[in-house]
């Protein structure tokens, strides 16, 4: 087993258990944080891809400043441990049967790109972090500020509501 392969198996199972723990987890903290340990996973996981952009994107955006936002809205709503309820059940009922399917759908698609997936790396079309940054902050500004601006309504959205509890 080459080291890159045993680096793998113990970033994707750090993904995989961190991913349990977020739905297991029953204080918004804890799961939040949870998520942080997955988009660290991930990010490890695009190193080893050779997607150094975007690894460093997973850390800065996801891993830093969405997962802040996600804590300082937990925090402000102060949102407390999670209720079980019936309703629960009838989703973990409904949701197996929906998991079931989504995994065959998605083994069927793992399995029908397998060729197209050796011809694109045969092909050599990877692009670099210049062509990247370039077309993020060229090409797509606009949608990239209004994702800025729409993560603003939403801290406000946060703000209004934490406002109308204490009222």
């Amino acid at each position: 087993m080459t080291p890159q392969l045993a680096i793998f198996f113990v970033l994707a199972a750090l993904a995989v258990l961190g991913a349990l723990n977020l739905i297991i987890q029953r204080h918004p903290i804890h799961s939040a944080l949870s998520l942080i340990v997955v988009m660290i996973a991930l990010a490890g996981l695009y190193l080893l891809m050779g997607s150094e952009f975007v690894a460093a994107v997973q850390i800065i955006v996801y891993g830093g400043a969405i997962m802040v936002l996600f804590v300082f809205v937990i925090m402000l709503l102060n949102a407390g441990v999670e209720e079980r309820t019936n309703v629960s059940k009838l989703a973990g009922v409904a949701g197996i049967p929906l998991a079931v399917a989504l995994l065959g759908f998605l083994a069927a698609a793992i399995a029908r790109s397998n060729e197209s997936a050796q011809t694109g790396l045969q092909s050599g079309t990877l692009a670099n972090t210049k062509e990247i940054s370039t077309m993020l902050f060229k090409d797509f500004v606009y949608p990239f500020e209004l994702t800025s601006f729409l993560i603003l309504v939403a801290i406000l959205g946060a703000i209004v509501l934490a406002q109308r509890e204490k009222n």
